[in-house]
């Protein structure tokens, strides 16, 4: 057994084929969320026309029978791909990224979009870009400042408010 080859086992994550299966089981739940609902507001042809939901079910029904062919296709092929989807290193510069985009998800409900928008856009330039604070913090202030002048005084189109921006009554 060479080196390099056991370099790449240490990698592996997970097959093609168990992400084919678990995307495909995903968008089977989410097409029979789409169809249930559509159904429930009408799917169905009136006398005027189509009711709400009768586009939205059948868009659903589609994807749920493509999702189903794609399972029954990675169970009964003969060969079925094995091959590695992504190794550790790939997961990790996707992970570096995932993990504090849900974290910022979650302050915006804490701290507002604008506050969190600044720690989030800091961070990054921190983390990731290696950045001087002589940078970081303009953007990281000047960025949100802009988009609370765009959309709370020019457009009128209220974000997550935060202690900030409720401090400054709006």
């Amino acid at each position: 057994m060479s080196s390099e080859t056991g370099a790449s086992q240490n990698e592996k994550t997970v097959t093609n084929r168990t992400m084919d299966v678990a995307v495909a089981l995903i968008f089977m739940g989410v097409s029979a969320l789409v169809m249930s609902d559509s159904w429930r507001i009408g799917a169905s042809w009136a006398s005027d026309g189509p009711e709400a939901g009768y586009f939205p079910f059948y868009v659903g029904l589609i994807m749920f029978i493509a999702s189903a062919v794609t399972v029954a296709q990675n169970f009964l092929t003969r060969h079925p791909d094995l091959g590695n989807f992504v190794d550790r290193s790939q997961l990790v510069s996707v992970m570096q990224v995932l993990v504090p985009t849900t974290l910022y998800v979650g302050l915006i409900f804490i701290l507002g979009i604008y506050l969190a928008s600044a720690v989030f856009i800091a961070f990054f330039m921190w983390w990731l870009g290696k950045y001087s604070p002589l940078r970081i913090i303009p953007v990281a202030i000047g960025v949100p400042l802009a988009l609370f002048m765009m959309f709370e005084v020019w457009f009128l189109v209220p974000l997550p408010k935060g202690p900030i921006e409720l401090a400054l009554g709006y």
